[in-house]
């Protein structure tokens, strides 16, 4: 299991603010399908929610420990019945064509968590603020040399 910091947490939370579930976990709880869904939904997305039906907190709690354990995720929130859920994208490994088939990177591409918090606001912070401008304008001059009325 991935640990955040509190920094990161929060700018996931505000990511994550504006998606719906993409998972559900209903009456048959965590089976192995759903695991496997989750798993495609993180490699996708990174980030996602899952909604769970259930009245019981623990139950919840226990499900999100079992998620975040399974798939080498992170937990971000877990308010009510929805649970947030990151975890950095795996490369994918392909079968069809050898190792040495593919070209040999100097840096790997990969997104680490401090990469993506700071890209998604936590550096805008430390940004220097935008120029101000008025909201008023002059009323423009007239080209007769009456008074415009």
């Amino acid at each position: 299991m991935t640990e955040l910091t509190p920094a990161q947490r929060r700018a996931f939370r505000a990511d994550a603010h504006h998606l719906n579930p993409v998972v559900s976990v209903a009456g048959n709880g965590l089976t192995p399908a759903v695991l496997k869904e989750i798993d495609h939904a993180l490699q996708a997305h990174e980030l996602i929610k899952i909604r769970v039906y259930g009245e019981d907190r623990n139950q919840r709690d226990l499900i999100m420990a079992t998620v975040c354990a399974e798939l080498g995720a992170a937990a971000v929130q877990h308010i009510g019945k929805t649970l947030v859920i990151w975890r950095e994208k795996r490369e994918e490994e392909s079968t069809a064509s050898a190792p040495a088939d593919k070209p040999k990177k100097a840096a790997a591409k990969a997104k680490s968590a401090k990469a993506l918090s700071a890209r998604r606001g936590i550096a805008s912070l430390t940004n220097k603020a935008p120029k101000k401008t008025h909201w008023f304008a002059a009323p423009p001059k007239s080209s007769r040399g009456g008074s415009g009325h």
